[in-house]
């Protein structure tokens, strides 16, 4: 019999939460509930879970601050639970580490989509050779650490998996669809342009004063060339 994956929902609102923690513990998941931010995080802090669902508008500390604080300790995937549509919101919460976001209202089929779909990525990366290079970048996959010029080079999660998949077909250009199903797990709006966004904070990290390491080919999407 395998083990339920367990859920870390951080949700105020009782009749969502409800809603959210019945029918996942009809999908067999293993639901453990908080209504504050800072109840949310020392649950993240203090017990094993698969995945976080993360309300942005919770009392005491936000969701968006709660997910920035996880990421200083732990790459376990965080999907927002949001009610503002806005793109500048979707890309404050992807910035602070989230893994993907899901506005209210939402059918149930949806989110459990989008946590299968985190939980897939998780389980994909694990299974990838254990060391990349590309020019002066490595990558130890099983160390999940990455290194120019034998320094360590600090990333998201996301920005981790775009760099890995990049590395991976490097000398191939790629689509950004490509890279939004391969990297998130699913095709999303492209108009909320994540995948620049995305490549713009890794190249950000990146040492300027190297070679151009993620070109863009323009109407196409991004390539690393060796």
């Amino acid at each position: 019999m395998r083990t339920p994956n367990r859920v870390l929902l951080v949700e105020d609102e009782k009749n969502i939460a409800r809603f959210i923690e019945l029918e996942l513990c009809h999908e067999d998941f293993d639901v453990v509930h908080h209504i504050s931010g800072r109840e949310g995080l020392k649950a993240a802090k203090d017990q094993n879970f698969d995945v976080v669902l993360l309300d942005v508008m919770l009392p005491e500390l936000n969701g968006i601050e709660v997910c920035r604080r996880i990421r200083l300790f732990s790459q376990l995937p965080i999907i927002l639970i949001t009610a503002r549509d806005a793109i500048v919101d979707r890309v404050a919460g992807l910035d602070a580490g989230a893994d993907d976001y899901i506005v209210k209202p939402f059918a149930i089929e949806e989110l459990l989509a989008r946590i299968r779909s985190v939980l897939r990525r998780t389980n994909r990366l694990n299974d990838v050779i254990t060391r990349l290079e590309f020019k002066d970048i490595t990558i130890d996959t099983d160390a999940h650490l990455v290194e120019i010029n034998n320094k360590a080079l600090e990333l998201t999660k996301t920005e981790y998996d775009l760099l890995v998949f990049l590395i991976q077909h490097k000398n191939h250009v790629v689509t950004r669809n490509l890279i939004l199903e391969n990297v998130w797990g699913y095709l999303v709006d492209i108009e909320t342009n994540v995948v620049d966004v995305y490549i713009r904070h890794l190249r950000s990290k990146l040492p300027r004063e190297s070679a151009n390491y993620i070109e863009t080919v323009r109407g196409v999407g991004y390539v690393m060339r060796q």
